[in-house]
């Protein structure tokens, strides 16, 4: 944990809470004890009513973006895992662009090399 703030990881829908993560993945984020966002839950519920608390609580467990299963290696990593949580359709566009353009570098590299041009090359410069 780090000190009391912001967590470095960003504020996520914890994939071990009890009822769907919104409670453990703000206290994470705030770096405090779970028990103590639940109660103040607990007690805008009891000030509030019903449906306010759970309206809030569905919007937040909708809006918040699922905690990812393996933590960031890089902030690469963090940058594209919050892209894909936010649009899938856009995060796969970018990796078959990706692709495509390592597919099209690989296919000039096995040109050259398997062009007559690479061949001669090799035999006139090679040193004996």
């Amino acid at each position: 944990m780090t000190t009391f703030g912001t967590s470095k990881n960003g504020l996520y829908r914890s994939r071990h809470g009890v009822i769907l993560g919104v409670c453990r993945g703000v206290a994470d984020y705030f770096d405090i004890k779970v028990l103590w966002v639940r109660a103040i839950m607990v007690i805008i519920f009891l000030l509030s009513g019903f449906w306010p608390v759970i309206g809030v609580y569905l919007v937040a467990a909708l809006l918040m973006k699922p905690e990812p299963a393996q933590s960031f290696a890089s902030a690469d990593e963090r940058d594209f895992y919050d892209s894909y949580a936010h649009s899938p359709q856009s995060a796969a566009h970018r990796l078959k662009k990706k692709f495509n353009d390592l597919d099209r570098r690989i296919r000039r590299m096995e040109d050259s090399v398997t062009g007559r041009e690479f061949e001669w090359d090799r035999k006139f410069n090679s040193t004996p």
